[in-house]
Order: C-alpha cells, then sequence, then structure tokens
C-alpha cells in the first residue's frame, strides 16, 4: 500500500524505531511499547484486516494524546486512535502510532440528571456509561451489540447506532460536545457555534481558526454536490458528514462536534465527550415471531414497524443452529416452537407494563391478520428475554464460529442499508448475487432499519478468493445505489468501503471529502487510508498474507485445522473477552485492561509466535510466557467466547514447551504433585497445619518457593475422605440404581473431607451403589503446570482404572468441579484415540444432575421443615464449571430446599484459579479479580445468608477475601436431610 504523501508515507527502520519510541516515554505519562508482540496484537481488530502499526501508546490523558501528536509530527508519522478495537471494516489498523485509548482513558466525569448529559473520556464502555446513568434512569440511547466492550471514543469515530436506532437514532444524534486534539497537537473544544462565535474563532492564526474559517467556505463551494450526493436515506456512517454543516454555514453558524463523528479518528482525536442521554425505557417486552424463511420474517418488518416498536432484529437458521450448540447459548433452543427458519425479535418500550404489552397484542393482532409467521412467543418477565437478548447479540460471534478454518464469514458488504419497505426486494437482490458466485452466507440484523449484516463465507488464502469478494462488493455496492441506500450504514468505512466512497458520492463529493481532509489534516497524519484516498479492499488482508507454516506436533491433540496454530487462529477479534461486567471471561483483562491479559492478545500473541519460521523456539519466548502468565486457565473463553478459543489448552501446551527449553522450576513441579503433598498433609496432621500458622515458615516459603506469606494455606484433616470411607457402616438401604464411581478428588479428599461424605451419602440416599476412585490424582494441577506428560501418565491410569466401568455406563461423579470435568474436557485431548478416554469423558457427569433426578422421582425426599427454610442462599459456580457443564442442576437442588431462597450471582472468576492465586507474584492480581464483583456481592449479603459455593479455591477465596466461610451446595443439603451422627463429618470439627 503506498499513501499519496505525508507522515502516513514514511517507514521507520528499527533504529528510528527505537529512537521515536523513547522519545514517546520522555513524554508520555502511559506506557510505550514498540516490541514485536504489542505490534502483532494492535496490526489486527475485528476486520479481515492487518496491518502492523510502529508502535503502541497508551495515553492517560489528553496531555499525553498532545504529546503523541508532537512528537508524531517531529518524527513525521501517522497516527492512529483506538478504542476496543472491534471495528468491522478495518478503522482501528495502520501503519502508525496506535494510541489505546480504552486502557486508562476511562473516566466518567459527570451525569447531569437535570439536562440528561454525561460527559466521558473516549474508553468509556457503552455498558459502563449505561450502568451509572442508570441510577438516574437514564441510557445512552444508541444500542450496540458490543455494548460491554465498545468504547464511545469508537462509537463517535463509526458514527455507531445498533438495534434501537429506529427509535434513538445514531451516535451523531447523541453528542452535544467534543474535546479535541488535532492533527497539529492543538487542543479545542468542538461544539454548536453561532454564525458571532464562527467569527470569533475563524479569526485565530490557529488550526482550530482555519478549520472554522475554512470549512463554511468549503461547504459553500460544494454546496450542490453536497445537496445531491448523499444517500436519501437517512442511516448513514459513511464518509465526511458535510451534510450536517447546513446549507449557509458561515451565516447560520455550524456544529463541528456533529460534523466529525463518524470520521474514523482521521481529522481529530477525542479526548472528552459531553453526550445527551435518553430516559431508560422502564418496562420492555419482546416478541419472537417464527417463520419458515428469511424472505417470510422480512415480509413480517413492515406490520411490526406500525406498532412503532423499539427494535425490529432477525436471525436466520444459521445462527439459530449455532446457538444451540454452546452451552451460554443453549437456552434459546428449550423455547422455540418448532423448528423455524428464522426469528423476527420485535421490542416494545413502555412507561407501564401494560403499555408495553399494548404493543405485543397489537403485533399478535397485524402478524395473524396477515398470516405472517406460524408462532409468536411473547417474553414478559426479565428472565424470559435474557436466553433471547444474549443469543440476539452474538450473532456476529457465532457465525463467526461457523468458521472453518481460514473460510470465514467476512465483513464487506455487511452494513449495507436500504429504506424497510424495500427491504425483501433488496435481499432477494442480493441473494442471487451470492448465488450466482455460489456463496454460503450468514443473515442477521436489524430489520427495523433496513440494514441485515450478510457475512459471506470466503477464503481469502486461496487463489482467486480476494478478487472473488471484491466482485460481490461492487456488485453489492451498484445494487444498494439503485435501490437509494447507504453502502456503510453503521460499521463506517474503515478499509473494507473507503475504496467506493467516490463511486457512492460521486466525483465532486468526494473532492469535497479530500478537500476536508486536507484542511484538518495538512500532513496526512491522521489515520491516513481511511474515507479518502485509501488503498484497494484487496490490499493488507490478514489471513492473505499469513505465512504457511507445517502444523507443530503437540502433546495436546487440537481439532482445529492446523492444530495449534489453527487452534489460536480461531480468534476472529471480535473482543467479546474484554467485557468487564458480566459472566467470566478474561478475569486478568477484566482487573488490568490491557488488551494483551484478554483472550483476544493472548491468542494473537500465540498465532504471531506460531508464524515463526521456528515455531518450537518461539513458544519458550519470555515476552510471550510473560503475556500468558496471567491468565487463570478458569475456561470462560472455551464457553463465552462465541468461537470457543480453548486458551486453557493453549497455555498448557505452551507452558511444555516453554519447560522443554527453560526447565521446569521448582515450584511448578510442587504444586503439579499436589495430591502428594496434600496427603502428607494430611497424613500429619496436627502438625502440618500448625506450620501453616508459623510467619517465618510462611515468608521463607515465600521467598524460596513463590507462595504467597498472605495467603493462607489449606487446613488439613485428621482423618481423610479415604479413611471415613474404609471406616463407615454399610448404607442401610440397597442400591437400586446400580454402580456409581466417585472421584476422590487431590483437594477436598485430605482438606474438606466432610464435602465428599455428604456427597457419598446423598447419592447412596438416592438410590446409587458409590465406588470410591482414590488411587491417583486426575492429571489436573500438573495440567495447569503445563506438565503435560505427566498428567498423560495419570490420565492413562485413570482411564485404565475407570474405562471398563465408564464402557458399562456407569456414571464418575465428583465433588470438586476442576478435577472431574479434566476426565471430560481434557482426556480425551490428552490421550486421543483412546477410546477408554472417550468413553470415561461421556461418562462424566456433576453429582448434582443425579440428585435432581433422585428428586423429581420421588426416590429423594427433602422436608419441608428444616434448617434452611426462610434463609438465602448466595451461589457462586465454579468457572470450569460453568463453561464445561453449566450450574442449573446446582441451582435446581439448592432450589429444592423448601423455602430456601436460592440466588446465584454473576460475580465471574473468583480470581483463585488453584494455584494462581497462592503464587506471590499472582497474589494481589487475585485478590484484584475478587473484589471487582465478587467480594462486594458476598459483603452485601446479610450475616444470615449461606454461601455456596462448588469449587474448593472459590471457597477458600470467599473466606479469605471476606471473612464469610462459603460451603460446597451438597454440604447444604446433607444437612437438610435426617443422617446418623456416627456417619458424618459435623460441622463443629475442630480445625487446627
Amino acid at each position: 500500500m503506498s499513501f499519496p504523501r505525508g507522515a502516513a508515507a514514511k517507514v521507520q527502520g528499527a533504529e528510528e524505531n527505537a529512537e521515536l519510541a523513547e522519545a514517546l516515554r520522555r513524554v508520555v505519562g502511559g506506557e510505550v511499547r514498540f516490541d514485536s508482540y504489542t505490534r502483532h496484537l494492535f496490526s489486527r481488530d475485528a476486520s479481515m484486516y492487518a496491518i502492523e502499526p510502529i508502535g503502541v501508546v497508551f495515553p492517560r490523558d489528553a496531555a499525553d494524546v498532545a504529546a503523541v501528536l508532537t512528537t508524531a509530527g517531529e518524527f513525521d508519522v501517522a497516527v492512529l486512535p483506538r478504542g476496543a478495537g472491534t471495528s468491522l471494516a478495518g478503522q482501528t489498523v495502520g501503519r502508525a502510532i496506535v494510541m489505546d485509548l480504552s486502557r486508562h482513558m476511562t473516566r466518567i466525569k459527570d451525569i447531569d440528571a437535570e439536562r440528561n448529559v454525561a460527559r466521558v473520556e473516549p474508553g468509556v464502555v457503552q455498558e459502563q456509561l449505561n450502568l451509572a446513568a442508570a441510577r438516574d434512569g437514564l441510557a445512552f440511547g444508541p444500542d450496540t451489540s458490543t455494548r460491554n466492550r465498545a468504547t464511545l471514543g469508537g462509537m463517535i469515530g463509526n458514527n455507531s447506532a445498533g438495534s434501537q436506532s429506529v427509535r434513538y437514532g445514531m451516535t451523531i444524534d447523541h453528542v452535544l460536545t467534543l474535546d479535541v486534539v488535532l492533527s497539529d497537537a492543538s487542543q479545542s473544544t468542538f461544539g454548536p457555534l453561532t454564525a458571532d462565535e464562527l467569527d470569533r474563532r475563524a479569526a485565530a492564526p490557529t488550526l482550530d481558526g482555519a478549520i472554522c474559517r475554512d470549512l463554511p467556505r468549503l461547504a459553500e463551494r460544494h454546496r450542490e454536490a453536497i445537496a445531491t450526493g448523499f444517500p436519501r436515506f437517512w442511516r448513514q456512517s459513511g464518509g465526511y458528514r458535510l451534510d450536517r454543516l447546513g446549507p449557509d454555514p458561515r451565516s447560520a453558524g455550524l456544529d463541528l462536534a456533529k460534523f466529525v463523528v463518524g470520521s474514523e479518528g482521521t481529522l481529530v482525536t477525542v479526548v472528552e465527550a459531553t453526550v445527551q442521554l435518553v430516559p431508560a425505557p422502564r418496562h420492555r417486552v419482546i416478541a419472537v415471531g417464527h417463520f419458515t424463511s428469511v424472505p417470510a420474517a422480512i415480509e413480517a418488518t413492515q406490520d411490526a414497524l406500525d406498532g412503532q416498536p423499539a427494535a425490529v432484529e432477525l436471525l436466520d437458521r444459521t445462527i439459530i443452529e449455532l446457538s444451540r450448540q454452546k452451552i451460554e447459548y443453549r437456552s434459546l433452543g428449550s423455547i422455540l416452537h418448532g423448528d423455524p427458519d428464522a426469528l423476527l425479535f420485535v421490542t416494545f418500550f413502555g412507561d407501564t407494563l401494560a403499555e408495553a404489552i399494548a404493543g405485543l397484542d397489537h403485533l399478535d393482532e397485524r402478524w395473524q391478520a396477515h398470516g405472517h409467521g406460524y408462532h409468536t412467543l411473547r417474553a414478559v418477565e426479565a428472565s424470559q428475554q435474557a436466553a433471547l437478548l444474549k443469543v440476539r447479540e452474538a450473532g456476529l460471534g457465532l457465525l463467526m464460529a461457523a468458521s472453518t478454518g481460514s473460510r470465514r464469514p467476512l465483513a464487506f458488504v455487511e452494513d449495507t442499508a436500504v429504506e424497510p419497505a424495500k427491504l425483501a426486494s433488496y435481499t432477494a437482490r442480493f441473494r442471487q448475487i451470492l448465488d450466482s458466485r455460489g456463496l454460503m452466507a450468514g443473515f442477521y440484523g436489524h430489520a427495523s432499519v433496513g440494514c441485515l449484516h450478510i457475512r459471506p463465507f470466503v477464503d481469502l488464502s486461496q487463489p482467486g478468493q480476494p478478487e472473488l469478494m471484491k466482485a460481490v462488493a461492487e456488485e453489492v455496492r451498484d445494487l444498494v445505489l439503485e435501490y437509494g441506500g447507504v453502502n456503510s450504514s453503521e460499521h463506517g468505512d474503515g478499509l473494507a468501503r473507503s475504496e467506493f466512497n467516490r463511486r457512492v458520492f460521486g466525483d465532486d463529493l468526494y473532492a469535497a471529502m479530500q478537500e476536508t481532509k486536507r484542511l484538518f489534516d495538512p500532513g496526512n497524519r491522521m489515520n491516513p487510508g481511511k474515507i479518502v484516498n485509501a488503498p484497494a479492499m484487496t490490499d493488507h488482508l490478514r489471513d492473505a498474507a499469513q505465512p504457511v507454516r507445517p502444523a507443530l506436533a503437540t502433546r495436546l491433540r487440537f481439532d482445529a485445522p492446523g492444530g495449534m496454530r489453527g487452534a489460536a487462529d480461531r480468534c476472529m477479534n471480535i473482543g467479546l473477552c474484554r467485557k468487564a461486567s458480566t459472566g467470566v471471561m478474561c478475569p486478568s483483562y477484566m482487573a488490568t485492561r490491557d488488551e494483551e491479559h484478554s483472550t483476544r492478545g493472548r491468542a494473537n500473541a500465540l498465532l504471531y509466535a506460531l508464524s515463526q519460521p521456528d515455531p518450537a523456539a518461539a513458544l519458550g519466548s519470555e515476552r510471550l510466557h510473560g503475556i500468558l502468565d496471567l491468565c487463570l486457565e478458569c475456561k470462560a473463553c472455551k464457553s463465552e467466547c462465541p468461537l470457543g478459543v480453548d486458551m486453557a489448552a493453549l497455555k498448557t501446551e505452551t507452558l511444555a514447551a516453554y519447560h522443554d527449553q527453560h526447565g521446569i522450576p521448582l515450584r511448578s513441579r510442587m504444586f503439579g504433585s499436589i495430591r502428594t503433598l496434600n496427603r502428607l498433609g494430611s497424613a500429619a496432621f496436627p502438625l502440618s497445619n500448625l506450620v501453616g500458622r508459623w510467619r517465618s515458615g510462611r515468608l521463607m516459603a515465600e521467598r524460596w518457593l513463590g507462595v504467597s506469606a498472605a495467603r493462607p494455606l489449606p487446613r488439613f484433616q485428621r482423618q481423610d475422605l479415604r479413611g471415613w470411607y474404609r471406616r463407615r457402616p454399610a448404607p442401610a438401604s440397597p442400591a437400586s440404581q446400580g454402580e456409581l464411581v466417585f472421584l476422590a478428588d487431590s483437594f477436598t479428599t485430605f482438606t474438606e473431607p466432610s464435602v465428599g461424605s455428604a456427597a457419598i451419602e446423598l447419592l447412596e440416599l438416592a438410590g446409587w451403589q458409590v465406588r470410591l476412585e482414590s488411587a491417583g490424582c486426575c492429571g489436573r494441577a500438573g495440567l495447569s503446570k503445563g506438565l503435560v506428560d505427566q498428567a498423560q501418565r495419570m490420565a492413562a491410569g485413570m482411564v485404565h482404572r475407570l474405562g471398563e466401568a465408564a464402557a458399562r455406563g456407569v456414571p464418575i461423579v465428583g465433588v470438586e468441579p476442576s478435577c472431574l470435568l479434566t476426565l471430560r474436557d481434557e482426556y480425551p485431548a490428552l490421550l486421543p484415540g483412546d477410546s477408554r478416554a472417550q468413553a470415561v469423558a461421556a461418562a462424566t457427569c456433576l453429582p448434582e444432575e443425579l440428585l435432581v433426578e433422585a428428586i423429581a422421582s420421588g426416590r429423594l425426599i427433602v422436608p419441608e421443615e428444616n434448617a434452611f427454610s426462610g434463609r438465602r442462599i448466595l451461589f457462586h459456580g465454579h468457572c470450569h464449571q460453568r463453561a464445561l457443564a453449566g450450574t442449573s442442576a446446582t441451582m435446581a437442588l439448592l432450589r429444592s430446599i423448601p423455602g430456601a431462597d436460592v440466588i446465584e450471582v454473576d460475580a465471574g472468576c473468583c480470581g483463585m484459579a488453584g494455584s494462581f492465586g497462592f503464587e506471590a507474584e499472582h497474589y494481589e492480581l487475585s485478590m484484584r479479580i475478587g473484589e471487582l464483583r465478587l467480594f462486594p456481592a458476598v459483603r452485601a449479603e446479610a450475616e444470615e445468608t449461606i454461601i455456596a459455593a462448588t469449587g474448593v479455591s472459590c471457597r477458600q477465596q470467599i473466606e479469605h477475601g471476606t471473612g464469610r466461610p462459603a460451603r460446597h451446595p451438597l454440604d447444604i443439603l446433607r444437612q437438610v436431610l435426617p443422617t446418623p451422627s456416627s456417619t458424618r463429618y459435623g460441622r463443629a470439627t475442630r480445625r487446627w
């Protein structure tokens, strides 16, 4: 790619880049990173493009931004402001100094509830603003599906809209004023200017003065082109908004803030924004129309619009089927009727519930009268709407999950929009273009405003495919112009569509936009190559440029094409791992707000290493090791990431390769042998517990082993679970359900044997004959430390002992999710081709699942009168359980206790993560993660509330962080049922 002139044409050598980095470090308060890994991480966004930047800066404030611009001017290089990096058209990649405004510039400076106005920095996430504004009954109107990671600065740069734009319009409609840094590093405030104010500013001998002086003249010179060149459809995010200047800005004044919305960082860098808020809806209801085809759903849109909805969203079969394949989203499938080919989500707001429901009633009448759809699901309660909203908002990610290797659903014609009345005809013509080229595509999006995100599957690594993509893009561009629509309706131009702007807007209007760029940015320094003077859309394609490498031999099996590299390359950078207030993924990013500590950052770092000429050697890189170090291996990415990037497995394999080159640290060997350590600790009771209280010993452990002295050590019991099992009386009742294997894990067996005994007694009361499997470790601890060979040996021993029973269908259960689910998740990858490992994985289930069934069938009776009736139980699920099995069975079991008020807290990861929270260098971060949501949620509970958690690490962390004891749900249920005292560990067991 070659730019016409200026800073963008400058290519730095390594020595000059080092000088630039050092110059930036002298004047910028935030971090400056020019290393190869950081450059690779910021070379891509959620688009199909990749351009390595010169370096990355993390500004802390407007002064830092101005300092970057000043230094860039001195070195004659380009600058690119960036938010969450979720742009779909390539706006946030370029050969420039990238400024990541999302890490530090995240302050909500003020919310004025009387004026419905908020003042924010550009890194504020939309959901963060909405949560803060909700206290005053307010919200930011534009509602993007990426609201949990999209920044306000990025939304302003794109002129984002979202599902509710039929009611609230676009970001441009909500921007009041902007504090900006101009291309010469001067600062200004943009907003509405009267003619007198415009004249005063135009008189200044500054860049701001030149803009105020020459922009009205430019608009006057190109008045006719501006009046006739813009598409007539209102939902416009492409080009520079010269149409917003008005017919006579010199006499009527102009609004510079609205003018630069949608300019993609090519004119100014926004450092603060004042935005209009809207009253948050008091009540929301959703109708889900079921249709036999996408055209049938589109035909029903106009009737839906007649009822003044807040949103009308379309999902096709592709998205529906993909949602059924993932734990995180499959609840949608359970509430649908029949086998719909398309769904139409119609949302109504109301000041009262009756007002909102009236919208549903009107819609029902219209659709029935005109024969639209075969069923309409009505979701009135928030609990009914949760599954619907989660899947609707995950449409992009779920569609991306259908990728195979580098054959992906690409964003290059996904942002067109036409009048909704023309949408059915337009979509039919669009489909003809795809069919004629033999392309499959997913259809979803905002039917209410005529915008469908249609993403054809294309493999850009194959010969001729980039040319095919461009031919389709040109046909679609011409089609949308024929229909009077827009080529960019909310995702912007970027690298994907800027090339077509001359054709879209016409020569005269395009020339006016080029003049605008020169006026604001005479040195072509601000994110060059976007909107005007752009390269071909087929330049800088990510997949086309990736080097071909043979698959690396690995210890774990990776099923993706290309093995481990293909597993890392599953990431398409949509950034869901950057969310901060819901779910688990990604706990270390939530605490640090650093891109390299997100799943996306780690996956891209691994892809970089695995693309080197010697990938095995690259996996031993200390820089890569540092990037992966803060991964807690929570496995949330395996379920919450729509593409299922399994960072825990990738880290395990990388650690093994790292150990091959650097040796295995003593601490890793120690934690990998945790079963032996815990067994010895139990055997040495009570001395082992006294050692844990000896401060000098703990300080020595921190110094020599890196085990934090601030972290309480586990407390051992005199009699472990194995001893209890051998000595207990035989079950009183015969087993009606057959044999069951209970896994005596390496943790609770020795430190909380009462949990295991409670589970065994419950299972026996439910009719199972329990066999205790206590011969060895499952390998979980070794895997977390990269000791894959050791874990393989342990897995082989386990499947040797359990394979025959598993093949007969004998269930395998246990109380520690991380150990139990290792059998289900890791064993097939550790022992590929071993049918016994497959059988063991298939036989593994949570004990709660069996107990819930026993209660439902009447074999296990929970008494009405019990110690927990009238008590509140707050439940926190283990990360591995949530990712691999879900928490529904545990919640159902707790809710089977009559009179108990059971709440599941959405508090993310506890931060402990097994050995992670014991390690001295990780202790502070471990506690910080707990403080994000879990600790405050526990502290907010009344003293009488019972805290329940399935993970042994979770229970340790909760008690350490809040002083509140936490109990295993099975321990709670066992207390409800009568039992001979001689067979149980009492809650008053002495702890040394």
